[in-house]
């Protein structure tokens, strides 16, 4: 049973993996990505979960308990999280009941399980990057406290477990709101009037597919995506990826008073762990990957014959 890792060749039908938070844009990915390579898999959700996953309350120890008796996973991989930084800031309890009560309850029922937990670059402080796996948190906001809570009871309760950090995520959205990468594609495409987006805080924006292919061991390890950008150098990305203008969007250097959540100014990570281990996924180029999540958006169809053909 021990010889359950993400990549064996081997087909074994006794297999299973349950993925929380499989509603969510990095919980779909893997949920795929196992499904994929023939696991017997079990996606989970709250809100959205229905008809597709099973609609699971990880607050409710009982339900968790049951769930995971029921199921017998010999992996459990736990995306589920309030990952909105603002949101957290302003809902804390609900948010740290999710983002931390929750981990050590699935720690708690995961003796025996291999248990992989998404974790934040926002553990760091973002002043003095990069950062490896032993480089000391200081998270700035709410969000990366109740994720380092989170890792920490994670490992207290589950010592085999591992945790893996990624950085900002994109990829097949179910709307552009989800990620906070494609949310500016609605400013990329209002080519009429301008606007300003934020060019101070440095990110390594990473592809949910990339995340979900990466396989993983014992204790912490770091994956991101390798190509620096701000918000604003993002947005025309996109917008050259689509053969879109970009002289309406202005880079915003200053960050404006009281604009929600402090966020680290660059928590680049470094991932030499995994790719010392020959573990680690090279990449897919931001525009290319940008151009799978967001295509079907496009308001003007015909665009694909164009740029694909």
């Amino acid at each position: 049973d021990d010889n359950c890792g993400f990549h064996d060749d081997v087909y074994t039908p006794y297999k299973r993996v349950l993925v929380t938070g499989a509603t969510g844009l990095l919980g779909r990915a893997i949920y795929k990505e196992f499904q994929k390579n023939e696991w017997d898999t079990l996606g989970c959700g709250y809100s959205r979960a229905r008809p597709r996953f099973l609609r699971c309350n990880l607050l409710d120890e009982d339900a968790v308990r049951v769930l995971i008796q029921d199921f017998q996973p010999h992996v459990i991989v736990h995306c589920a999280a309030e990952r909105r930084p603002d949101v957290v800031e302003h809902h804390t309890e609900a948010a740290l009941n999710l983002n931390v009560h929750a981990c050590a309850t699935l720690a708690k029922e995961a003796a025996g399980i291999f248990l992989l937990y998404i974790s934040t670059d926002y553990v760091f402080d973002g002043r003095n990057p990069p950062y490896g796996e032993n480089d000391a948190p200081n998270p700035l906001n709410m969000y990366g406290k109740s994720k380092l809570e989170g890792e920490r009871e994670i490992l207290r309760h589950c010592p085999g477990a591992a945790v893996l950090r990624v950085p900002i995520l994109y990829g097949e959205v179910e709307k552009v709101e989800e990620s906070a990468v494609t949310v500016l594609w609605d400013r990329v495409q209002q080519g009429a009037e301008s606007c300003t987006i934020d060019h101070c805080q440095q990110r390594f924006p990473t592809y949910t597919s990339d995340v979900a292919r990466d396989p993983s061991l014992r204790g912490v390890f770091h994956y991101s995506g390798k190509e620096q950008m701000t918000k604003y150098e993002m947005a025309c990305a996109i917008a050259d990826a689509f053969n879109l203008p970009s002289s309406h969007l202005i880079p915003m250097t200053e960050q404006p008073a009281g604009s929600g959540a402090q966020r680290p100014h660059n928590a680049q990570l470094e991932c030499s762990r995994l790719e010392l281990l020959g573990l680690s996924v090279e990449p897919v180029p931001f525009k290319a990957a940008i151009r799978d999540s967001l295509w079907p958006f496009l308001h003007d169809k015909r665009w694909r014959q164009t740029v694909f053909h």
